[in-house]
């Protein structure tokens, strides 16, 4: 197998696994955030301060400032 052909399989695999989380994040109800470090997309290699679902780790939004100073104080 070629590598350009296990890239594309593996691009297919990483679709697939995308559209599953999606759907997981979909039907939850969210009834519980934390603050959390997140990378924002897939490519990003910088964290970012934001708040997650704790049972599916869907981004929900953004912590104030003083959120995210209690946060690095813990």
């Amino acid at each position: 197998m070629g590598r350009s052909q296990k890239v594309a399989k593996l691009l297919e695999k990483r679709q697939k696994i995308d559209k599953e989380i999606e759907k997981l994040q979909k039907s939850c109800g969210h009834s519980t955030k934390l603050i959390r470090q997140v990378r924002e997309r897939v490519g990003s290699s910088s964290p970012v301060i934001r708040y997650v679902c704790k049972d599916c780790l869907e981004i929900l939004g953004y912590p104030n400032q003083q959120e995210i100073e209690n946060f690095f104080k813990e």
